[in-house]
């Protein structure tokens, strides 16, 4: 997770999840679904979730619910797609946004959920490690 300086400039606007592909997604909280579909050639799913101004996105995953649909904590919404994600193996894209700002999604866990054991981190491909 790495925000944007500015709207287009360079970042990581979530985190990398490993997942094999054709791994169900699930939504992380209660919520309508207000996209799913492709952009720029990758399926992604999107969720307002409710009573809230927040919006997740879950790429590249194939969507098994419609927009508009109404999904539950922990509802499948898709499955992970073998190919179209920034990884160098099959990750589901997991982003969080408060209209136009960018969020951490891990925020949205429990801390006792982020303290059980190592992140697995993906590299970033084609940036020099530091020295």
């Amino acid at each position: 997770w790495e925000p944007p300086a500015t709207v287009y400039g360079r970042g990581h606007r979530g985190v990398d999840l490993a997942a094999p592909a054709g791994t169900p997604v699930r939504a992380v909280a209660a919520g309508r679904v207000s996209f799913a579909g492709r952009v720029a050639g990758k399926p992604v799913v999107s969720v307002e979730l409710t009573g809230t101004d927040l919006r997740t996105t879950y790429e590249p995953v194939t969507a098994s619910v419609e927009k508009g649909a109404m999904v539950t904590a922990g509802e499948v919404v898709g499955a992970v797609e073998p190919t179209g994600s920034h990884c160098p193996a099959a990750c589901v894209h997991w982003g969080l946004r408060r209209g136009e700002t960018y969020l951490d999604p891990l925020s949205l866990l429990p801390p006792w959920l982020l303290r059980t054991g190592p992140s697995r981190l993906l590299p970033v491909l084609g940036v020099p490690l530091p020295t």
